[in-house]
């Protein structure tokens, strides 16, 4: 409706990651972030999760920006799979943001389709019916912005991903005087990051990893290998800087990280401390005493460096006793079982390995309970929307609102694709849209969470696949060859006797006079097959394999 402010979380709600907001006035929508998240462990073959665009696909013309909010791949990581949906929509972000978000869309052959829009802290600019103040926040990437969204129907805060560091390693504290004159202008709903709603206190500034980093790196005697999220540019110069500190010298390895910080380097957000950054093709000629190598794979991902490392499958590095190994970064929920792996491999191997809780070498981007308070004073919100964060986080960081004088009533804990509608006067829940999330495989959106191709793929890998090969006669459909049965994953030995027993009660099953007029139908005899084989294999082993049948016609 085109009197009424509309506000509607496609993702990032009940979740950790795949944040992406829709704002929605006088028939004009505005999209805040448009991220990615990992996949769980039982996405068998799943390399990303990405948000449903099915609204903003339906209602493209309607569509006039993307805000990012900062460079993280939870954030901007579903661009190049969205943005062919809403075709032509440009980007409005920081400067070290639009740079990442250039190499993601060059990669992807959108860049020159695509209108990317720099924009500064504390300049106002407008799009449509938006007037926008983008506002300084710190996060554990440099650049990070909150937006102050003014509409019609008033004003709209969405924090991003935020703390409040007033030592951050960039010497750019959060802007709290702008925020703190947004919220005396009045603000009738703030969206705020809810990830660390349950931890007190405060969060620690990014420079006390710095402390830990030039400790590990000046006690090591061998080679240091330290893995962080490539987009992670502060913690990069962080170790770029314990690097220098101790003498070494530092190799980036890993597509995802030579590519960032490529791009930091080249927009100057990251100094290479008088040639200490040195190129790939360095490594060889380091000794291990001299040689800091920043990969990826913090996360556990099957094809990040790092756990090509635990698991010798790295075309530039082996794990060898007398190697540190720093794990700069804490387990995404969901990702701890991968984590534990590589760590556990990497011991294996004879690494020294550094990680959280058992060593200081990380800090959180995200605020803590008294920052999150901060942040609820500074705007003094009528209505408040916790985002970007699992339900129970959602519901703590509610309870932090309420507590900070927002009315119950005009707090929203929201699923993903519900709709927030305010007239001016009254906000309620007024019904939902399509969200949900996408599956990519490779390069192609492959399926829902709910869809075939997964619930095939835990099939496979849950009880295996039976193949049967059949001939059959054309005109009545009775087998005139016996049927060769072939399976994977199933049975142990592939000459069980039970395969030929299957075979058997096929042929009979099949055998068997037909009294309809399908008895020769393909679909209805590989039907037939699936049916008669699948309670065949349930009653002698309790289990269900898939059932191929290839049906031939003579």
């Amino acid at each position: 409706m085109s009197d009424t402010l509309r506000i509607i979380p496609l993702g990032g709600v009940g979740e950790v990651g795949k944040n992406i907001t829709v704002i929605e006035v006088a028939g004009q929508i505005l999209v805040v972030d448009c991220g990615l998240a990992f996949p769980d462990p039982d996405m068998l073959g799943i390399d990303l999760v990405i948000p449903d665009a099915t609204y903003l696909e339906q209602n493209r013309d309607r569509v006039q920006a993307i805000l990012l909010t900062h460079g993280h791949e939870d954030h901007t990581g579903a661009l190049p799979y969205v943005l062919p949906k809403i075709p032509g929509t440009p980007i409005y972000t920081s400067r070290l943001t639009a740079g990442l978000v250039t190499g993601k869309l060059k990669e992807h052959k959108l860049l020159g389709q695509t209108r990317l829009e720099v924009v500064e802290p504390g300049v106002e600019f407008r799009i449509g019916a938006f007037a926008i103040t983008p506002f300084r926040v710190n996060h554990s990437i440099p650049d990070g912005l909150g937006y102050a969204i003014t509409t019609p129907l008033g004003t709209v805060v969405h924090t991003g991903d935020f703390k409040f560091d007033h030592t951050p390693p960039d010497g750019r504290r959060a802007d709290l005087g702008l925020i703190a004159e947004i919220g005396n202008r009045g603000v009738e709903f703030l969206l705020s990051d809810s990830t660390r709603a349950e931890r007190d206190g405060y969060t620690l500034s990014e420079t006390t990893v710095g402390d830990s980093l030039h400790q590990l790196i000046g006690e090591a005697t061998g080679r240091v290998i330290v893995a962080t999220f490539a987009s992670n540019i502060g913690r990069v110069q962080q170790v770029i800087d314990a690097t220098w500190a101790n003498g070494r010298k530092m190799v980036a390895l890993g597509r995802s990280m030579e590519q960032n910080i490529a791009i930091a380097l080249e927009l100057g957000y990251l100094d290479s401390r008088d040639g200490t950054l040195l190129k790939k093709d360095s490594l060889n000629r380091l000794s291990k005493d001299q040689l800091v190598v920043m990969t990826t794979g913090s996360q556990g991902e099957p094809m990040s460096g790092l756990t090509r490392m635990s698991n010798r499958d790295h075309r530039n590095i082996t794990i060898e006793p007398g190697d540190t190994v720093i794990v700069s970064a804490s387990p995404i929920p969901g990702n701890e079982e991968a984590v534990a792996r590589t760590i556990d491999n990497l011991f294996k191997e004879g690494a020294m390995v550094h990680y959280e809780p058992m060593v200081h070498c990380h800090v959180s981007g995200h605020g803590s309970r008294e920052e999150l308070k901060l942040m609820l004073g500074l705007v003094k919100p009528r209505h408040f929307i916790p985002i970007h964060g699992e339900y129970r986080m959602l519901v703590q960081h509610a309870l932090l609102a309420e507590g900070a004088g927002v009315p119950a009533d005009g707090i929203f804990v929201l699923a993903n694709g519900q709709v927030v509608e305010f007239d001016g006067t009254r906000a309620r829940l007024a019904g939902s849209v399509p969200a949900g999330a996408v599956l990519v495989d490779g390069m192609a959106a492959v399926d829902g969470i709910d869809g075939v191709i997964l619930r095939d793929r835990r099939m496979l890998a849950s009880d295996g696949v039976v193949m049967v090969a059949l001939t059959v006669d054309r005109s009545t459909g009775q087998p005139v060859t016996r049927p060769d049965l072939v399976s994977r994953g199933f049975l142990q030995d592939p000459d069980d006797p039970m395969m030929a027993a299957a075979a058997d009660h096929l042929v009979a099953a099949l055998s068997q006079p037909q009294h309809d007029a399908h008895g020769a139908e393909l679909g209805y005899l590989k039907s037939k097959i699936h049916d008669t084989l699948s309670r065949f294999f349930f009653e002698k082993t309790k289990r269900r394999p898939m059932i191929l049948p290839i049906v031939m016609e003579v």
